[in-house]
């Protein structure tokens, strides 16, 4: 073995393990580039696609399942967040696919079977040829043992694909569950190869410096991230979003006990001190807001109190609480998306992941946490590639909230940062690995010998 062949054993490298399949298999309403991602995904076997909300997600993990169906003449598993199962089962039939809604092993078929989450347990791994994970991020929102509850019923099986759009570019966690769900590298192996920690307060991972161009290569070879079709060298026509405005709107609150002024509060117990004493002005703020605005209108908040009370003070409010019955939720979410129930309010740890709600355009958060997600995935329900109107959303907090508020807005604007600069990163290995191009050589044998002029003999060279 020489030295280069030594080199090269070296590299860390994730082959495909999947299948060729026929483009004109697809349905024809596709957009080429969801298309390009299907063949690539099925081509890998066990891919991520971390795209945009709006992109297409959900025909996209559509056809994947039904060519791994056919492909295998055997199921695959779909899990999706609560209610969103059936807004998939009628997407996809838009484009010819058929999901079968399924809450137990003995309502699987052959072909893609769609469950919640929550009903991994009732089901058998090894009945299934191929697993999605829908709004795939949600892994890491779960406790350590569901989490390896997740990674541990797909270890088993051959083809596995995960789609969300929200993998944070610093949350390498996050991207290591995924590699791991994958079957591509334990997330403690991907720490160690890759990353050094920083110890000491931050207690942070960060790349090694000579390791990070190593690592995008790595994670390009089994994840795509696209934001928009460009990033795959397609048009956007078609694709700009709406103006997002954000309205921010600042209660008062009284001073602290001592106090002459309004201290903003940095504490979790002066934080939770602080949304209690303002509950109900910012209740107030927020039906009128409501009374004034569009409808449909749906109110996030993030604690029962709040929920409790903003439904009293909206007309026509419908709550939906964790404590609700799966079927209630499920039901709400769908009439609420059928425009038959005008006004929703809800937290968004139940209602925050994977619905279509482009026929909605105002929402308001009243009380936030500090979690950037909650926000981003929350407004994505309706500024997402479908929406026609400009989406308004309202932001209600007390004075004493504000270092929250800020918090989220600058991770907001990290996150936007962040993921374009993971796109532009990974943009030319992922068009090379999703069009096929990267083994692709030009062929040229050397047939005819090569001509030595005589002054270059005869002056010794």
């Amino acid at each position: 073995m020489t030295y280069d062949e030594f080199l090269q054993s070296k590299l860390i490298t994730s082959a495909p393990s999947g299948f060729d399949i026929d483009r004109d298999t697809l349905p024809a309403k596709m957009y080429e580039y969801q298309k390009d991602l299907v063949q690539w995904g099925c081509k890998r076997g066990k891919a991520a696609m971390f795209t945009m909300t709006g992109t297409g997600k959900t025909v996209m993990g559509g056809s994947w399942a039904h060519q791994v169906a056919s492909h295998t003449n055997g199921a695959v598993l779909w899990l999706a967040p609560l209610a969103v199962s059936k807004q998939t089962v009628s997407e996809c039939a838009k484009f010819g696919i058929v999901v079968n809604p399924c809450r137990s092993q003995t309502d699987v078929r052959h072909g893609i079977n769609i469950a919640n989450y929550q009903m991994l347990h009732h089901f058998d791994a090894a009945a299934f040829a191929g697993i999605v994970l829908d709004e795939s991020s949600i892994i890491k929102s779960y406790s350590g043992k569901v989490r390896a509850q997740i990674i541990e019923f797909a270890r088993t099986i051959s083809y596995r694909l995960a789609c969300t759009a929200t993998p944070s570019p610093n949350d390498y966690m996050e991207l290591g569950s995924h590699a791991e769900f994958l079957g591509v590298m334990n997330y403690t192996e991907m720490l160690a190869t890759y990353f050094v920690h920083d110890g000491g307060e931050t207690s942070k991972w960060r790349l090694k410096g000579h390791a990070a161009d190593r690592f995008w290569e790595w994670l390009a070879s089994w994840g795509v991230f696209l934001v928009k079709p460009s990033d795959l060298g397609y048009s956007d026509e078609g694709f700009d979003l709406p103006p997002l405005l954000t309205h921010q709107h600042v209660v008062e609150s009284a001073p602290t006990e001592g106090s002459l002024f309004v201290v903003e509060a940095s504490s979790l117990t002066e934080r939770r001190a602080a949304r209690k004493e303002s509950l109900e002005r910012r209740v107030d703020r927020c039906a009128e807001i409501v009374a004034q605005s569009r409808k449909p209108f749906l109110v996030w908040c993030d604690l029962n109190a709040e929920s409790e009370m903003l439904t009293k003070a909206i007309l026509g409010a419908v709550e939906v609480t964790g404590s609700d019955s799966d079927e209630h939720k499920e039901k709400c979410m769908m009439d609420f998306a059928a425009g038959l129930i005008p006004v929703m309010v809800t937290k968004p740890s139940i209602c925050g992941f994977g619905m279509n709600w482009q026929a909605c355009a105002d929402t308001a958060f009243v009380g936030m946490s500090d979690s950037f997600e909650a926000l981003f995935q929350s407004t994505k329900r309706f500024h997402r590639h479908g929406q026609t109107r400009e989406v308004n959303r309202h932001l209600i907090i007390s004075e004493a909230e504000g270092a929250v508020l800020a918090n989220v807005r600058r991770k907001e604007k990290e996150f936007e940062s962040m993921i374009m600069g993971m796109v532009e990163h990974t943009k030319k290995m992922s068009i090379n690995n999703v069009h096929m191009l990267a083994n692709q050589k030009d062929n040229y044998n050397a047939d005819k010998p090569i001509s030595i002029p005589e002054w270059l003999v005869a002056g010794g060279f």
